[in-house]
């Protein structure tokens, strides 16, 4: 008689990074499981991966906990386990305050995790995972860990320092993922661009995208979480010349006041911070710029927001997201007086993000009556949703084409015409399959 698997549900919070941990997970117990992601049935043993990094953040994965810990006590949960950053960072806290749960582990203690389930660590399994993404497309963390010390980022605390992985372990995984189907890299870390330094003692980003551009099966391959300081500008290159390389670059800059970077401990000033933009449209014409910026920071006035807004305005990015700043125990900014009232920090993200959506319908306008390559995610209601080059998954706008014109296949691309624009989306009629 077969033994009936019991059933586990992995919670992901937070950033892209802490979801491909939880696929490697997955993909280590799916054998002894039946294994749900993000679900809301019932399962034996729910496993929580935490986001520890704002407090909003925190909120989310304390409530989380709590409303496993409240399924439990009515029977409905057999065993609540709780990893990732929160746990990281709190786990003698969280211990001692939320007892109910029946482990607390850390970013790097999947072997433990495991153990407690009665599972034996699999290092035959290393480098394959449990896709939880659309098939066509993959979250690729080629590092861990960041040696940087922005004075508002708790990251290093968290995951540690930096650590790059070997282009031979990348290269085997993204053969792994290709053989399941995915068609688009999208390469992360806390810091893309310090990649190689600690393993080969000089940066290697752009070798590595080289060689993950020849596997068979990928098309695109975008870069997520680029630092402006120590930029490789040999890369913009690659990005330019390389066409499985989508002309896409996310480079969080946070401000432009020179004085605020310094506090912030950037590596750039303002200066050089339009330096290095003015660099990059210059080396990729037409590339998409996404960045963030955070306002309300200790001793922000408002001559120094109207000198962010200015240069918002000018810069004409093609993505923007903007936070409101919070202080971060442990952190050096943490002993900064954290001056800026929470609303005038609310206000001031408001004021950034009203320009930015007059600034992404211009940019959007612009591109009806143009052509681009889509790759189609889903289909949602009246539409099939998909992007071009210039757009991430989650974070960026999207291609609408009506479900009533054409059949298409998700996870194919085609040749798109764009018929409309709005703010955050584009709507178009499929030309042609690619």
């Amino acid at each position: 008689m077969t033994r009936k698997k019991q059933r586990i549900n992995i919670i992901t919070l937070g950033c892209s990074k802490n979801l491909v941990d939880s696929e490697v997970f997955m993909r280590q117990v799916e054998k002894r499981y039946d294994v749900f992601a993000d679900s809301n049935e019932a399962t034996d043993i729910v496993v929580i991966n935490t986001c520890g990094f704002i407090n909003n953040a925190k909120e989310e994965s304390i409530n989380t906990i709590l409303s496993a810990v409240e399924a439990k006590k009515r029977g409905e949960v057999k065993k609540v386990i709780v990893s990732g950053c929160l746990s990281q960072r709190y786990k003698m806290d969280l211990k001692n305050e939320i007892n109910e749960v029946d482990g607390f582990y850390g970013v790097n203690e999947l072997p433990e995790i495991l153990k407690s389930l009665n599972i034996d660590y699999k290092k035959e399994l290393v480098g394959e995972r449990h896709l939880t993404t659309p098939k066509h497309y993959a979250y690729l963390k080629i590092s861990e860990g960041c040696n940087r010390h922005c004075s508002f980022c708790a990251i290093p605390l968290i995951r540690g320092k930096h650590i790059s992985r070997s282009i031979e372990s990348l290269l085997n995984e993204a053969h792994f993922l290709a053989s399941q189907g995915v068609k688009e890299l999208i390469l992360i870390a806390q810091d893309l661009t310090y990649y190689g330094l600690d393993l080969y003692g000089k940066r290697r980003l752009p070798q590595l995208v080289e060689q993950l551009s020849h596997i068979d099966g990928i098309e695109w391959i975008r870069l997520h979480y680029a630092y402006p300081a120590g930029f490789p500008t040999e890369l913009l290159l690659t990005i330019a010349d390389n066409p499985k390389v989508c002309n896409y670059l996310d480079v969080p800059l946070q401000h432009i006041n020179s004085r605020l970077l310094d506090s912030m401990k950037r590596g750039l000033n303002g200066e050089k911070t339009r330096d290095f933009v003015k660099t990059v449209r210059q080396q990729v014409p037409g590339i998409a710029f996404r960045t963030t910026l955070i306002v309300g920071y200790p001793g922000e006035t408002g001559e120094m927001f109207d000198e962010l807004y200015a240069f918002v305005k000018q810069s004409r990015f093609d993505r923007l997201g903007v936070f409101t700043y919070s202080p971060e125990e442990g952190t050096s900014a943490f002993t900064l007086t954290n001056d800026i009232p929470q609303q005038v920090k609310h206000d001031r993200m408001e004021k950034l993000m009203d320009l930015q959506q007059n600034i992404s319908l211009e940019i959007n306008s612009k591109k009806v009556g143009e052509t681009f390559k889509v790759l189609i995610d889903k289909k949602e209601g009246d539409f099939y949703v998909g992007r071009s080059e210039f757009d991430s998954p989650e974070v960026d706008q999207e291609i609408l084409i009506p479900v009533s014109s054409q059949t298409l296949q998700v996870g194919n691309f085609y040749s798109v015409r764009i018929t409309q624009a709005d703010f955050f989306d584009l709507f178009g009629e499929m030309k042609d399959v690619l």
